[in-house]
């Protein structure tokens, strides 16, 4: 399709400074012509034949189109040439005016400054060539007595000819190429000499064959028109094989420069190379928002003139050839390539199959630069989030660790572990949504209080991290940390309220060494802040040997791990009505070869710090289900409850991990249940509530352990789907005194209300298990039943019972025989708590 959009005169006024002397120049030349042929009488009857083969050339002309002109060439160079050796040179310039008018208005549009220049050219170049024999003093033919002349002066007149026609014409007719590509004239001067030199070679070889044809014989020259026109014919198949080649070899080495994976390389490569392969006035390519941002580039072949949104371009006249940017098969539309030109133009079959070409090839470079730009959004994306905390889009312990290390490598380093006191307090009292707002505050003031070399970091939970690189002096370390705890000073407004936050801060420096051991130093700086009731305390290591012991059980856990020194015993928690044994806490204990038995609490921390966290998870599930196994082989189906640490559920292959042991050891899910504690349940982030679902969709139980602590919240509750309350020991002590025994009334009702098992622990007395049934609590474990003990001796307890009863570890509270046995409770989210004198059914 094409489409004109307006002409532009422009190009005709600045044309008219090369047409007017060279109109002029001709027109001399001319007026000096009809002043001399007087002299020439007698030779006025050969004056019709060089302009009647001047006026036919017309139509053997071979068309080259540069940009919206069509240029041609044709054999008339010939004629004149041979003209110019047979005729004086008034003849040659007269015939030469008028032949080539009249070829112009019989072939060419009527565009005044067109025929002028053609003409005019024409006429000098006819000059060139007279005047060129003129000087080599060679009497042309027609002129001499025998009308032959010797046939080497006739040659030798035919070359000085030649180059006299063929500088001439190249000195003209560069000038006008060079104005219409907007080129320099020194660049088109030396273009396109392999294409010049068939075209005048085949010239040169008309005027000398018809030299020596009339030389040999002269009724031969009628052979002439013959071998015009299948030289003429050679010599035009020729030029448009050498163009369709040159053309092929441009359009590959246009659409070579399209592998760039950058859009903006191949836009700019397109319409700069589109240019001059179809050689336009401009060309533009828009491409369609699929494609990316809407866009549109337009060149002139040399500079980029816009590239922007297609709203914003600036108008532009010509005349438009369009085509869509289609793939081969036609299964994509990407946006349009237009050329533009500044008069109507009509593209060969040979350019529309290039065109064609050049489009699709263009199409499927955009297509790979915005496949390219999306994949790399993407991996930026995905490095962002892997180095970025997902709610305060702060960095991560990944970054803080990179960081940290590079900074280390360059100077000193100062760390600062700052945690906000009474953090917990605004979760439970306003909810995790405003805790979120409070902590993306946070880290968005002590990200504008640190300099743009600190780096900071969301280490967990309400604690932050701040990487200070390349400090002067160790010194500085405190008072930066007392500079940024000063931000978080301002109070935050939450809706209608305003909380202040306060921040306790560890500190310490260091020019090597390693991140993480900064970060322990930092850990044991902020735990004396704390313990201390101080705001900054900087990392002293005298004071670090009150810890010390702790510390160094890092070291000594992959041997444990190795060793199996980690034991594992075995809780029963038993039917309070009926003293049966229904589930088992597993309770875990490292037998240390040097410091003897470490309740969890002496070291959880280390081997959380340490990297062993899952060898050590899996060693003590694999121990608990191993228990299970043997219960059940022994005709005793009891579950297993097994405590996590929070950063176990922090890892999404820990579910994978729990489904590869359970299916080891062959014990169903059903016999397993996780303990979770406040830390787990009150974080928001996804990849723990991913982890619990993936929990429970394998059929693991879920318990809420210490409820009523203050380490579990009603609103945790309500979001985490659980299976148990378990009541803490410290309220089951005091449950005679008015608050505690509140809250073990209403913990026991609000798990009936929410069809959720109810598990009393620290049970130490016969009166308690009592008052707790009562109450309309199911289980309980303490002392009063069993201590923790291993899981040989355990079975051997079920197995023996109590007053022969096995599996029973106390005796019923009532006679069997008036127990009323209810249905299994069918809620279909989770098995219910029982009423007072139900049985419980685990």
């Amino acid at each position: 399709m094409q489409r004109p959009m307006g002409t532009d005169d422009a190009t005709n006024r600045r044309l008219w400074r090369l047409v007017g002397p060279v109109v002029v120049g001709a027109g001399v030349a001319v007026a000096a012509a009809l002043w001399l042929i007087k002299d020439y009488g007698s030779l006025a009857l050969f004056l019709p034949l060089p302009t009647v083969l001047v006026t036919v050339c017309g139509y053997m002309r071979i068309q080259i189109r540069i940009r919206s002109a069509i240029h041609g060439s044709s054999p008339v160079s010939a004629v004149i040439v041979v003209a110019a050796v047979f005729l004086p040179a008034p003849f040659v310039i007269l015939s030469v005016a008028v032949g080539k008018l009249a070829d112009q208005l019989l072939n060419v549009a009527h565009v005044p400054v067109k025929i002028s220049f053609n003409v005019g050219k024409e006429v000098l170049n006819g000059t060139a060539a007279a005047l060129a024999v003129a000087a080599l003093g060679f009497q042309p033919i027609l002129v001499t007595a025998d009308r032959t002349g010797p046939i080497s002066d006739a040659l030798a007149a035919t070359v000085l000819a030649s180059v006299g026609y063929f500088i001439v014409d190249e000195l003209v007719s560069k000038g006008l190429f060079a104005m219409l590509t907007r080129t320099s004239y020194r660049q088109r001067l030396f273009a396109d000499w392999g294409l010049l030199a068939v075209v005048q070679a085949g010239a040169f070889i008309i005027a000398v064959a018809t030299v020596v044809v009339y030389h040999v014989n002269h009724w031969l020259v009628l052979i002439l028109p013959l071998l015009l026109w299948c030289i003429h014919l050679a010599s035009g198949n020729r030029v448009r094989a050498r163009q369709g080649n040159e053309a092929w070899q441009r359009l590959a080495e246009a659409t070579d420069e399209f592998n760039s994976v950058d859009q903006t390389a191949v836009l700019h490569a397109a319409v700069r190379k589109a240019a001059d392969l179809f050689s336009t006035d401009e060309v533009e390519v828009q491409i369609r928002p699929q494609a990316g941002e809407a866009r549109l580039v337009r060149s002139n072949g040399r500079d980029i003139l816009y590239d922007g949104h297609p709203d914003d371009a600036p108008p532009a006249a010509g005349f438009v050839i369009p085509i869509g940017l289609e793939s081969y098969r036609g299964d994509a539309d990407l946006g349009e390539l237009r050329l533009r030109f500044r008069a109507p133009v009509k593209l060969t079959e040979r350019e529309g199959y290039t065109l064609h070409t050049f489009a699709a090839a263009l199409c499927t470079a955009i297509r790979n630069a915005s496949t390219f730009a999306e994949t790399q959004r993407l991996a930026d994306s995905h490095a962002r989030a892997a180095a970025q905390d997902p709610l305060t889009h702060l960095a991560n312990r990944r970054k803080l660790q990179q960081y940290g290390d590079e900074a280390l490598a360059t100077g000193i380093v100062g760390v600062l572990l700052i945690d906000l006191n009474h953090f917990k307090e605004v979760n439970d009292t306003l909810g995790h949504s405003a805790g979120d707002r409070v902590l993306i505050t946070v880290g968005e003031r002590l990200t504008a209080a640190v300099r743009e070399d600190d780096l900071v970091a969301r280490f967990g939970g309400d604690e932050f991290a701040v990487i200070l690189a390349n400090l002067s002096a160790p010194a500085l370390a405190e008072m930066r940390a007392h500079t940024i705890l000063d931000a978080l000073a301002p109070p935050i407004q939450l809706d209608d309220m305003r909380i202040s936050v306060e921040a306790s801060c560890g500190v310490t420096t260091a020019s090597g060494g390693t991140v993480g051991e900064l970060l322990r130093r930092a850990d044991v700086a902020l735990y004396q802040a704390k313990q201390d009731g101080q705001r900054v305390v900087v990392y002293a290591h005298a004071r670090d040997t009150a810890d010390i012991g702790t510390l160094t059980l890092g070291g000594d856990l992959a041997r444990a791990v190795a060793e199996g020194q980690f034991v594992v015993n075995f809780q029963p928690i038993v039917d309070l009505a009926t003293g049966q044994v229904i589930a088992a806490e597993a309770l875990t204990r490292w037998h240390h070869p040097d410091r003897g038995d470490l309740a969890p609490d002496r070291f959880l921390p280390a081997i959380e710090r340490s990297g062993q966290l899952s060898a050590f998870a899996d060693a003590v599930l694999d121990q608990a289900l191993i228990a299970v196994s043997q219960w059940a082989d022994a005709g005793h189906d009891i579950p297993v409850a097994v405590n996590v640490s929070p950063r176990s559920l922090l890892d999404p292959s820990f579910p994978d991990a729990v489904a590869r042991r359970l299916a080891a050891r062959g014990v169903p899910s059903s016999s397993l249940v996780i303990e979770l504690t406040e830390s787990i349940t009150l974080s928001k982030l996804e990849v723990v509530d991913d982890v619990l679902a993936a929990l429970r969709d394998q059929g693991i139980r879920l318990a809420l352990d210490d409820f009523g602590t203050g380490f579990s919240s009603l609103a945790t509750l309500a979001r985490v789907a659980v299976d148990e309350l378990k009541i803490d020991r410290s309220f089951v002590a005091a449950m005679n005194t008015s608050a505690p025994g509140a809250v073990v009334r209403s913990t026991v009702d609000l798990g009936r209300s929410l069809g959720l098992v109810v598990v009393a622990e620290g049970i130490e007395r016969e009166d308690q298990r009592q008052q707790l049934w009562e109450l309309g609590c199911p289980a309980g474990q303490g002392h009063l039943f069993a201590r923790a003990m291993p899981a040989d001796r355990l079975l051997a307890a079920l197995r023996r019972g109590h007053d022969g009863q096995p599996g029973c570890l106390a005796p019923p509270l009532h006679d069997t025989d008036t127990v009323i046995r209810l249905p299994r409770n069918r809620r279909s989210r989770r098995a219910g708590a029982a009423e007072p004198g139900q049985e419980w059914v685990p």
